[in-house]
């Protein structure tokens, strides 16, 4: 086949050749003569040449260090198949189950006291020159010892000076002075398609070196922090270090991976530096994050919900459920508000909400603006704190009690007024229960038990006014409730039949 093709090639050669001599003379001056000026071609953007990521390395490569760490030697519940242990932080990570029976977590049944057992491998960079090292809250998280290698091989034992797991951030400390610390940077500088470098220990291979761009900023992958995506190769045992830019700049902490193997597979995410160090600094102070909370449930708004109430743009955090006692309660703040702004400030999303919120101060006085069939109110309250583990409320069920009433509408819907009893458990002033449901509300996911609050932003007291303003409703128009699911609300558009 080789001989072959180079035969046809050289069959064709000869008629290219003759075809270029055919050329008449003039047409070859005319091929040489300069172009007129209006053919000219623009002016390129000069391309930068690649960065050159050696100094950078050698600069900020002091500054990383290896986090090893033990526990407690576990007895294997089934079987005794040995698991990597620089793989066991993925399996931590993402609460996979470990070969042999082994929980995720590290809690087996039994335990041995005498032999220690290394967890796993993660990374971190140094903070000050006394000894503060910052890394995930995953890579230390139930570990019994911490043992941190610097890159000139010294090795100490660290000391956990705090954890934040909403967040994963985590600072230890090592007794050391005269520490390279690293140099923080500005996030709101990055720039997507920037380079960014990265440097950890994956698979416990210390001071590796990784390098790409950022991919995107303010993914909403975490609840109370943006993440940066970068496609900087990130592996078990990278978490913890720092991403840098090309100042050698800390922008980032690498903290996720997007991998259906376990292993990079081209994204990777990292928790701001900015929204990291306020949280340090508050475990460096006290130990432990002091966020606030005002006591509601929230969800999205969708284009098309937001279109169907009138509030036009799909922005704000919808309140789902208030729970009892708490900020939202006492100042009014009910199930079915849209919260759209917080002291001035526009919620663009429902995680901008709880982001917004968790960064106030506990105590402090907020305005929230919200939008309530039709109209905005503003709403002030007090913020109080979030609780490390704060109890998730029961999620009520509507009693079953036979309907005394029932109204049918070209909705599809059946529904029965709500009892006193069912009202004081719902805590909602009026409603009407679905018993049955077919047609297009069936389509739209209504469920029986479900209770109707408003129509339209109408609020429905009871079985009656539920009729009449179903009875005014235009049958080729889709129409919106708000309903009740258990301790749940939310908006569902019910589209006409065509």
């Amino acid at each position: 086949m080789q001989s072959q093709a180079i035969t046809m090639a050289g069959r064709r050669a000869p008629r290219g050749l003759f075809a270029a001599a055919t050329l008449s003379l003039a047409a070859t001056f005319a091929l040489l003569q300069p172009a007129p000026a209006s053919a000219q071609p623009q002016a390129q953007p000069q391309l930068r040449a690649m960065p050159d990521f050696a100094d950078l390395a050698e600069m900020v490569g002091p500054s990383v260090v290896n986090i090893r760490t033990s526990e407690k030697a576990k007895r294997a519940g089934r079987g005794n198949a040995q698991v990597d242990p620089n793989l066991e932080e993925f399996f931590r990570r993402f609460g996979i189950p470990m070969p042999g029976g082994r929980n995720p977590r590290g809690n087996n049944d039994d335990e041995d006291d005498d032999l220690p057992q290394r967890r796993g491998v993660g990374s971190g960079f140094i903070l000050s020159a006394d000894g503060f090292v910052m890394t995930n809250a995953h890579v230390v998280e139930g570990a019994d010892e911490l043992i941190v290698t610097l890159t000139d091989k010294r090795e100490f034992k660290a000391k956990v000076i705090g954890a934040d797991t909403r967040t994963d951030v985590a600072v230890v400390k090592i007794e050391a002075s005269g520490l390279p610390a690293v140099k923080i940077g500005d996030v709101n500088k990055l720039r997507v398609g920037e380079w960014v470098m990265a440097i950890g220990s994956p698979f416990n291979l210390e001071n590796t070196v990784t390098a790409g761009i950022v991919s995107a900023k303010q993914r909403d992958t975490g609840d109370y922090v943006p993440l940066l995506q970068t496609d900087v190769a990130v592996n078990p045992g990278n978490s913890g270090g720092p991403l840098l830019n090309l100042r050698g700049e800390v922008v980032g902490i690498n903290s996720q991976i997007y991998s259906p193997s376990g292993a990079y597979a081209g994204i990777s995410f990292a928790i701001p530096i900015d929204e990291a160090m306020r949280v340090a600094d508050q475990l460096r102070a006290g130990g432990r994050v002091v966020r606030g909370r005002i006591g509601v449930r929230i969800g999205p708004v969708t284009k098309e919900v937001a279109e169907s109430i009138g509030l036009g743009k799909p922005v704000g955090a919808l309140v789902q459920s208030v729970e009892q006692g708490t900020p939202a309660e006492k100042a009014g703040i009910e199930a079915g508000d849209i919260i759209v702004k917080v002291d001035g400030r526009q919620v663009e999303k429902s995680v901008d909400l709880q982001r917004m919120i968790g960064a106030t101060k506990p105590g402090t006085k907020s305005t929230l603006q919200v939008f309530r069939r039709g109209a905005y109110k503003d709403i002030t309250l007090t913020v109080a704190e979030l609780e490390a583990d704060s109890a998730k409320s029961r999620t009520p069920t509507p009693a079953e009690t036979p309907s005394s009433s029932a109204a049918k509408a070209h909705l599809g819907l059946t529904v029965a007024e709500l009892t006193d009893a069912q009202k004081k458990e719902l805590k909602v002033r009026g409603g009407v229960r679905v018993e049955a449901v077919e047609g297009a509300a069936a389509r739209a996911g209504i469920r029986e038990g479900d209770v109707i609050l408003s129509i339209d932003n109408t609020e429905v007291a009871d079985v009656k006014q539920f009729g009449v303003v179903v009875g005014k409703l235009n049958k080729d128009k889709a129409v919106t409730l708000l309903v009740r699911r258990g301790d749940w609300v939310n908006y569902i558009v019910i589209r006409p039949t065509r």
